[in-house]
């Protein structure tokens, strides 16, 4: 049997968590959605050699520790170095997501304002992300 696939969401804000986890239900019932309430407690979580999520998306603005060193530290932990991670975040400034892809992250989500722009962002990026396990099997 295969493991469920899980997607991690680091979000300090509780509303804009529930938005995301109801929109993923939507999208793929099967993917189990789990999260955190900042960057510390989520790198916390990912620390453990037990969670290994398929795909995880980072808020950039957070108390305690910014998304954008959330994404550095991240990328430090070698089991995690290939997960694609996605910014997520009210803020678009085009230098901002510049360098979130400089420091490794796939792609900038801004948090969109209506579930149904969010489940399209969402599916989108599932649909992008089972293709590169699909090539990946085949090569």
């Amino acid at each position: 049997m295969k493991p469920t696939p899980v997607c991690f969401l680091i979000d300090d804000d509780l509303d804009d968590q529930e938005i995301f986890l109801l929109a993923w239900k939507q999208v793929d019932p099967s993917i189990e959605c789990i999260y955190a309430n900042d960057g510390i407690y989520g790198l916390e979580k990912l620390h453990r050699e037990s969670l290994t999520p398929n795909l995880i998306f980072i808020d950039i603005n957070m108390p305690r520790m910014s998304g954008i060193d959330v994404l550095i530290e991240v990328k430090k932990i070698r089991r995690l170095q290939k997960v694609p991670v996605y910014m997520y975040s009210t803020a678009a400034d085009p230098a901002i997501i510049m360098e979130c892809k400089r420091l490794g992250a796939e792609d900038f989500i801004k948090k969109a304002p209506t579930m149904s722009e969010l489940e399209h962002a969402l599916a989108n990026i599932l649909s992008n992300y089972k293709l590169s396990l699909s090539n990946y099997k085949l090569s």
